[in-house]
């Protein structure tokens, strides 16, 4: 069964408190203090001098398997949010690849879920390499965004994206993380969310808590238990506020919701659950056998949550 080998997560240094953000937000006194007060928001991170190649560079940086396990990264997947992350021809997996240390890897980018494409990507790289048939083979999993345009700077109404990247090696087996449920479900009459069209905001609104706690307990279910199985939930870190309604939905207690990286980090796109699952194993959240769940939202909208067995 898939399971995740190893996991890295980088943040860039430069800690910028939402505040200063406030005009290129476009945002009131009162809607800054509804960001940390209500939304649970205080600071992002961003690598100011950092390319978008850099970030994830920075994240492979920090993996620790022994020499030769590149060579056995079959796929090097880039799951992203943004269809344009770099001015066309260039990617930021051109830099990955001129290191020369993963000769035998196929990459691409998967993009069409938005913040939901890294759980999809991790799905697609076990299903690629179960089909492969290879014990050996690898993938690598590469989240994290450059936040550089107005619209990727935030989500309208919701949260400060911040940037941090997770590199995530990927195995058609293992013996920990092991993953034991997936389920998706992408409502596309949403597709133009963006628009901030009043009707389809309060549409989305309204079903969110739902159609998030129903792929939640689809998750749980295909790991052969119910929420109350669960040893902690590894969210997205769009707000505090949004979880708090989710557990109350769901009568999940809030401490098992990691949400110790939302006032950190802010909302990091797709790295968010993975960045969290580093800091929650340093925390000592997580004990052998744990299982726990990943839950993330694309606009667009794709609500998705795996199960994994710790």
């Amino acid at each position: 069964m898939t399971a995740l080998r190893e996991v890295s997560a980088y943040l860039p240094p430069d800690r910028i408190d939402i505040g200063s953000l406030q005009s290129r937000l476009g945002l009131t006194d009162a809607e800054i203090k509804v960001y940390r007060r209500v939304f649970g928001l205080r600071e992002v991170r961003h690598g100011l001098d950092a390319l978008p190649g850099d970030l994830l560079l920075s994240a492979i940086g920090g993996l620790t398997s022994p020499a030769g396990v590149r060579e056995r990264v079959r796929y090097i997947v880039q799951a992203r949010t943004m269809p344009e992350v770099s001015p066309y021809p260039h990617s930021p997996l051109d830099g990955i690849l001129a290191k020369g240390e993963f000769p035998n890897a196929v990459p691409f980018a998967l993009t069409e879920q938005a913040c939901a494409s890294g759980l999809f990507a991790v799905d697609v790289c076990g299903r690629l390499l179960a089909e492969d048939g290879d014990p050996d083979g690898l993938a690598l999993v590469l989240v994290g965004e450059k936040a550089f345009t107005q619209a990727a700077l935030q989500v309208p109404g919701a949260s400060v994206n911040g940037e941090a990247a997770a590199a995530v090696l990927v195995g058609a087996d293992g013996d920990r993380d092991v993953l034991l449920g997936y389920a998706t479900r992408t409502y596309g009459r949403f597709y133009e969310f963006q628009s901030r069209d009043k009707e389809s905001v309060l549409e989305f609104q309204r079903i969110y808590a739902e159609a998030l706690g129903e792929v939640l307990h689809s998750a749980a279910e295909q790991a052969g238990t119910d929420l109350s199985g669960i040893a902690l939930v590894l969210p997205h870190n769009v707000n505090r506020i949004s979880w708090t309604r989710i557990a109350k939905h769901l009568g999940i207690p809030l401490d098992r919701l990691f949400l110790d990286n939302m006032a950190l980090t802010g909302h990091s796109f797709c790295a968010d659950p993975f960045v969290n699952l580093v800091a929650a194993r340093r925390a000592g959240r997580l004990r052998p056998g744990d299982l726990y769940l990943m839950a993330t939202v694309g606009l667009g909208a794709t609500f998705s949550a795996m199960a994994f067995r710790h």
